[in-house]
């Protein structure tokens, strides 16, 4: 009786899934994806191709989910067809880039993400990955790869990210102080914000040990920013801290706006002015640099200052941070 239970049961799922078509099979199998249960996705995206053979969104999703399964043959077999045809999109390059670099194939992997940027030369993504190919292969070119994905595509934080770490093991910290922090914004809560506070945190002591007189080689917009920020010299002396980077950021901001905003709109900075005027730039500084400096001390200060804490995270709730296309400054 149980057998006969069992086998009305599977017939009745199999019956289910016939009965779906494409797109629900599909919509399906994403949410098994989620759960990280990929055999049941598998068999519905399976299933899925096999009524709609020429859905590129559906082949990307098996692509992938075998990826996740690392049956990285599979998942190449998959997405190497896609790739020649007219409808393909940055994303499925960047899923077989993934692959071809799983597989250990950097060769191939290069060339499939040379392809993907020639034809969307504006993908945050392709630049990115690809910055993360060439830096697996110790290959310092992969910087002009993350800038260039900032320079394209300035609401994309992955480069930020890339590029922020880079200038941090380089002489170069006015870069990794700005693409750190710009990054921060655009993912306040993600897994590598904490890390990457930290960074932005010893990057100010590190610049502020630095001769901030010296502007040799440096551009215009990186000279008016050491300009602005040396008026905080005196400040510094004292100890590079939350509390010391909410006045010296202060007074970098005022001065900022009153010498070089004109010449170069930044909406970093401007979010630091915006901050100011709404009287909750030192709660956004606590918030950057409190935790990650002295956790119990942070804790105090939001305890102290409860009411402007609050304010500033309803303020940071409602708003999305991104960067405009036209303000990069970084030419390389």
């Amino acid at each position: 009786m149980k057998k006969l239970f069992l086998f009305f049961a599977l017939l009745s799922g199999f019956t289910s899934i016939a009965q779906q078509d494409s797109k629900e099979l599909q919509e399906n199998a994403k949410a098994y994806m989620r759960q990280g249960d990929y055999d049941n996705a598998a068999l519905l995206l399976t299933k899925a191709l096999e009524q709609s053979p020429s859905d590129l969104g559906i082949a990307k999703d098996l692509a992938l989910n075998y990826y996740f399964q690392k049956e990285n043959t599979k998942a190449l077999e998959t997405i190497k067809p896609l790739l020649d045809r007219v409808d393909v999109d940055d994303q499925t390059f960047q899923i077989a880039g993934n692959i071809y670099k799983a597989l250990e194939q950097s060769k191939e992997a290069d060339i499939v993400y040379k392809k993907g940027i020639k034809k969307f030369y504006k993908s945050g993504a392709l630049y990115n990955e690809y910055g993360e190919l060439l830096s697996s292969m110790q290959n310092n070119s992969a910087i002009s790869q993350w800038e260039k994905g900032i320079e394209m595509d300035p609401t994309y934080s992955g480069n930020y990210y890339n590029a922020a770490k880079y200038y941090y093991f380089t002489t170069d910290k006015i870069w990794s102080i700005i693409y750190a922090e710009i990054f921060i914004n655009i993912e306040p809560l993600s897994a590598r914000t904490t890390e990457v506070k930290s960074l932005l945190l010893d990057s100010y002591k590190k610049l502020f040990s630095e001769d901030l007189k010296n502007l040799e080689g440096k551009n215009n917009f990186e000279q008016a920013f050491i300009q602005s920020m040396s008026k905080a010299n005196a400040i510094a002396e004292n100890g590079i801290n939350a509390e010391s980077l909410t006045m010296i950021r202060t007074r970098f901001v005022l001065d900022w706006f009153e010498r070089s905003a004109a010449k170069f709109p930044f909406r970093l900075f401007e979010y630091h002015q915006q901050l100011l005027r709404e009287g909750i730039f030192p709660a956004y500084n606590q918030w950057i640099f409190g935790a990650t400096e002295n956790l119990q001390t942070y804790q105090s200060w939001t305890s102290a200052h409860a009411t402007e804490f609050t304010d500033f995270s309803n303020f940071q709730k409602g708003r999305i941070f991104k960067m405009p296309a036209g303000q990069y400054y970084h030419k390389l």
